[in-house]
């Protein structure tokens, strides 16, 4: 056989193999609305023009890196907000091709996740690496890969104990703070001030449920009100008010603690304050944080929820926003307090519904909240000068939830594919590799349901997973890091979650980097 009859053949046979294989092949059709998003997309000047523009961006950062000492630093933590949520936020926004608020970052990066013993973190052993510049092991926060979960002795240990970059900038003078839309004692937050061997001892009781010695393992709560580090905090807010409160007291609306040991930390947290004659104040809603701003104060205790705050488009559906501050709200009257300090500051900022909602394959809600993340990050930015203020916007893990399909531009990322499955039925073009909106998707007698009629605007809305599970999974792949600010160039290219902490104390010259 003729070689070039040969070629072509195969050329063809393996053209017909990509025909088999790949379903966007399969005729769909889109109408002119559905597949221009913006008409001036079908002229290449655009992209060439967009190309150009980048470049001259990239050349100015090139004659002009940032080489100031970072009088502050701010870190952005996504909780569980990986690339995918990224990607799904912008078209949730309006459009694929835009960018968020940090996206625009000069420099971005990736880093990699996993722990000491898992491949797969969570959010506590995350928190050790991001803030402390160590790894430590599943459900631990702050001590070494030493110390196991559960360990009552090692976790006790402090030799094992790590040293968090809120105590280094402490130990410089800084005012230090931290909020969240989670437990303040929660995996996360905890990471800046805590040392534990289970992430789940945020007060006494769950001490005691796992036969440890509550007195001899300090839960969670008090180290917040009675260790170095927690103690030291300026601004302290997000939601836990039970953790704080005993068994036999009640929060101000009504709901009663969960500590077994008669205590009212709250009310302690206060009266130190008061012995070392500290201006301090305590506040549980919303009016009360923006009066902060008209008082003289220099330490902040806000617990806005029994337990964590509401997801942000709950704040609206269930008339809850005059009640209980936003994120960005929050970290509006955060940046307020510490700005005031002339050594600069310290804060940790955390998204923490963005995973949360994903753990419950509500898609609908992780996109609301990444949104809210976003608009925290556009106030940060701003009430503050890249001149002296680092910001670092990251997250801990990424999630099982891909985006999947071939749909037009124009199509709802919360809706459905405009082809179907070859069993015939509709699929979502969001998904999960597993967790509970498995149920939602397949019936053991009919195997997998019909989504054509479903309500994807309902925020309780589960969607679908291939595997059964009572919560969806973390996911192993590096997440994005972005940073604007002095020494930002340090954050690109590829590398260990425990360089971020590193990178900023070298940026601020503080810890190991002092001068």
């Amino acid at each position: 056989m003729h070689l070039f009859t040969f070629v072509t053949l195969a050329a063809v046979a393996w053209a017909s193999k990509i025909d088999e294989t790949h379903p966007h092949l399969k005729p769909v059709k889109f109408n002119k609305a559905q597949t221009v998003r913006n008409i001036n997309e079908l002229n290449p000047e655009y992209w060439y023009e967009n190309a150009q523009t980048y470049l001259e961006q990239k050349l100015q950062q090139q004659n002009k890196l940032n080489m100031n000492k970072a009088k502050n630093v701010i870190l952005f933590l996504g909780d569980g907000m990986s690339v995918h949520t990224l990607t799904a936020v912008r078209s949730y926004m309006g459009d694929a091709s835009k960018q968020l608020a940090f996206e625009k970052f000069p420099y971005v990066g990736l880093s990699k996740t996993f722990c000491v013993d898992r491949q797969v973190p969570d959010s506590a052993s995350t928190s050790t690496a991001y803030l402390s510049g160590v790894k430590g092991n599943y459900g631990t926060i702050g001590v070494n890969g030493q110390v196991l979960r559960f360990d009552c002795e090692l976790g006790q240990d402090k030799s094992l104990h790590t040293e968090s970059i809120a105590k280094w900038a402490q130990d410089s003078g800084k005012r230090t703070g931290l909020v969240t839309t989670a437990r303040v004692t929660h995996a996360s937050p905890a990471g800046v001030y805590a040392h534990t061997a289970n992430r789940e001892w945020e007060h006494d009781g769950k001490i005691k449920e796992n036969l440890c010695d509550p007195v001899a393992n300090v839960d969670i709560a008090r180290q917040l009100v009675e260790w170095e580090v927690g103690s030291k905090l300026n601004v302290i807010m997000g939601g836990g008010r039970r953790n704080f409160l005993s068994e036999s007291m009640v929060d101000e609306t009504g709901v009663p603690g969960n500590r077994t040991d008669g205590r009212n930390l709250i009310e302690e947290w206060l009266k130190l304050k008061k012995a070392e004659n500290l201006k301090a104040s305590y506040v549980w809603n919303k009016r009360d944080m923006e009066k902060l701003a008209t008082q003289d104060v220099d330490y902040v205790l806000g617990l806005f929820s029994a337990s964590h705050c509401p997801y942000h488009g709950d704040l609206e559906r269930e008339g809850l926003k005059d009640d209980i501050p936003s994120l960005s709200e929050m970290t509006e009257a955060a940046i307020g307090l510490l700005q005031q300090s002339n050594e600069g500051y310290f804060l940790f900022v955390e998204g923490a519904k963005i995973d949360m909602a994903h753990h419950d394959t509500r898609a609908r809600r992780s996109l609301e909240d990444t949104e809210e993340f976003n608009r925290a990050v556009e106030k940060a930015l701003e009430m503050t000068s890249s001149e002296d203020t680092l910001i670092v916007v990251t997250s801990d893990h990424s999630h099982t939830m891909t985006i999947g399909g071939y749909p037009s531009r124009n199509a709802d990322i919360l809706g459905l594919n405009e082809d179907v499955a070859e069993d015939g039925l509709p699929y979502t073009i969001m998904s999960y590799a597993n967790g509970p909106g498995y149920e939602k998707t397949f019936s053991a007698k009919k195997g997998r349901k019909d989504l054509s009629d479903v309500d994807f605007t309902n925020p309780k809305r589960k969607y679908m997973a291939a595997v059964p599970l009572e919560s969806e999974t973390h996911g192993a792949d590096d997440v994005a890091i972005f940073a604007k600010g002095p020494m930002a160039h340090y954050f690109s290219g590829n590398y260990l979650q425990t360089h971020i902490p590193m990178l900023m104390a070298r940026a601020a010259q503080i810890g190991p980097f002092a001068r």
